[in-house]
């Protein structure tokens, strides 16, 4: 049965607050865009809510759709469907914004919807291969094989890099 959005992000935080306790070397939460499940670090996660609407920002790149109030605070929203080449998101109530620590900026993940808490270990991470020269691969820093198929863990320190926007022209 599907978890509902508050009580996800309630383990979210009770995952992170409890990690160091644990032996569990690393958690991610994991999420979909379409039928692609990807995760990020539960560590940088600050909060989950639903889709609400956003102020658009002029000459912005097209993945970022605008930013978002967050009591007080200007978060900027990437559509991850976009930044990974797959359109723009028809974003509704039914999606979520997924609030990450990238250095010391809080922006927010459009995902489709939230999946899991993904346990793992560092071993089971594989490298992303480079099938195609200048492969969109540089937003990923390893897959992760789980029952449900595989995750493909986003590297959030590259996910706003211009020098790869430049190289996509």
């Amino acid at each position: 049965m599907p978890q509902t959005l508050n009580a996800l992000a309630d383990q979210v935080s009770q995952a992170a607050a409890g990690r160091a306790k644990e032996s569990v070397s690393a958690e991610l939460i994991s999420f979909a865009i379409g039928e692609e499940q990807y995760g990020v670090d539960i560590m940088a996660v600050r909060e989950i809510k639903g889709w609400s609407e956003i102020n658009h920002l002029p000459g912005q790149p097209d993945y970022v759709r605008g930013v978002l109030n967050l009591r007080g605070v200007m978060v900027p929203i990437i559509d991850l469907r976009c930044r990974f080449g797959g359109g723009l998101t028809e974003a509704t109530a039914l999606h979520v914004v997924i609030i990450v620590q990238i250095e010391d900026q809080q922006i927010g993940l459009l995902a489709d919807r939230v999946l899991d808490i993904v346990e793992f270990e560092s071993a089971q991470v594989q490298p992303v291969p480079s099938v195609v020269r200048n492969g969109r691969t540089e937003f990923l820093s390893g897959l992760l094989t789980v029952e449900a198929g595989m995750i493909a863990m986003i590297d959030l320190s590259h996910l706003l890099d211009a020098e790869i926007e430049a190289e996509a022209a």
